[in-house]
C-alpha cells in the first residue's frame, strides 16, 4: 500500500542526489547498495522482475535474481506517511469490497433492494483516495518524479 500512496501523492520523498543509475545485479535474491542504510526504503526502475518499492537490509523481502542497468532511487519516507499507509491499508481491507462494487443495497422491515451505484467506476470514486485525501493532501506534489 505504501507505493500505491506514493504514486497517489505522486511524491517519492527522494534523497537529494538519490537517483543512482548504473548497472547492478540482483544474487540470491538481494543486492548489495552502499548508499542506503538497513531499514531505508528505496525504488528500483528499470529492472525486469523487480521494479518497486522496497525496503533495504536483512528482513527485506527476496528479489528475483537479475541483473540489469536502471537506477536505485534513495527515499526518505517520512514515518508519518508509512503508518498513514498503514491506515490505509487496515481500511481498505475493511472497507475496499463494500466500495468497489457497483451495487447499494438496503434492507428494512422485511423489504430489501440493490441498484447500481456507479461508485465502482474506474475512477475509483470513493475510494481510500477520497477517504484520506485531506491527510494526504500535505504530501502531494504537483510533478513528481
Amino acid at each position: 500500500m505504501l507505493e500505491q500512496v506514493l504514486r497517489e501523492t505522486k511524491n517519492w520523498f527522494l534523497v537529494p542526489g538519490g537517483v543512482h543509475p548504473g548497472s547492478y545485479t540482483i544474487q540470491d535474491g538481494g543486492i548489495a547498495l552502499p548508499f542506503l542504510q538497513e531499514g531505508q526504503y528505496f525504488r528500483i526502475c528499470g529492472s525486469l522482475f523487480n521494479d518497486g518499492l522496497h525496503r533495504y537490509g536483512p528482513a527485506m523481502e527476496l528479489l528475483q535474481d537479475e541483473a540489469f542497468r536502471g537506477a536505485v532511487w534513495a527515499l526518505a519516507v517520512p514515518r508519518a506517511v508509512v503508518e498513514l499507509a498503514e491506515e490505509i491499508a487496515a481500511w481498505q481491507k475493511k472497507y475496499g469490497a463494500v466500495i468497489e462494487s457497483p451495487y447499494t443495497s438496503e434492507s428494512f422491515g422485511g423489504y430489501s433492494y440493490s441498484k447500481a451505484s456507479g461508485a465502482g467506476d474506474s475512477t475509483g470514486s470513493g475510494g481510500w483516495q477520497t477517504a484520506f485525501r485531506e491527510r494526504l493532501n500535505p504530501y502531494r506534489k504537483l510533478r513528481g518524479i
